[in-house]
């Protein structure tokens, strides 16, 4: 099975190409224009083994807005592609990840319905160039063409760059969880409905 996808989304905002291999070794290939976020998907690759190539050119002389959000929306849309079908994946997944005094919760569902539902209460407004607000963005962008559900909670944390790091660690982990293929429900869909 090749669950690998490309997908192109040029605005007059952004230029953004996305590759994915959701059965890769956690290679990154990142220039978004944003440093910490270049770091945070790292940490989608890293920890969810998922290789990830991803390029933008955006008006970051605005602000970084659509730049993040549209990396999310398209990121979606690749994860979308390379799934497929949905047969044999987990369906489900989750991690808790801690980072020094932070702590953070992140379950997922491939469910084919989207719907986020974010706890956050980050100490700063920023983290290098990233606005923290721009996370929830992000995010959104994601579950939206992915159609997923996913839930992220922030349960303990005093320093944003920690916080930010355990959500986005977590969200791999949770990732690699769901879409790992289950040789015991091999071509099968994980719904009674029979589809997702």
């Amino acid at each position: 099975m090749n669950r690998t996808a490309e997908v192109n989304r040029k605005t007059v905002e952004t230029n953004i190409r996305v590759a994915v291999n959701l059965d890769g070794t956690g290679q990154a290939k990142l220039a978004t224009g944003i440093g910490f976020l270049d770091h945070m998907l790292d940490q989608i690759a890293r920890h969810g083994l998922i290789d990830l190539d991803i390029q933008c050119e955006g008006d970051l002389h605005i602000d970084g807005h659509h730049t993040v959000e549209d990396i999310g929306i398209t990121l979606g849309q690749a994860f979308a592609k390379a799934v497929g079908d949905k047969k044999g994946i987990r369906r489900y997944g989750h991690a808790y990840v801690p980072l020094d005094e932070a702590l953070s919760r992140v379950v997922v569902d491939f469910s084919g319905r989207p719907s986020l539902h974010m706890d956050v209460k980050f100490t700063s407004g920023m983290i290098g160039e990233l606005d923290t607000q721009l996370v929830y963005e992000f995010f959104q962008g994601f579950v939206n063409h992915a159609a997923v559900t996913l839930h992220i909670d922030n349960l303990k944390g005093f320093n944003a760059h920690h916080q930010c790091e355990t959500i986005f660690k977590a969200f791999g982990r949770t990732l690699r969880a769901a879409l790992e293929l289950d040789p015991r429900a091999a071509g099968m869909i994980p719904s009674t409905k029979g589809s997702l």
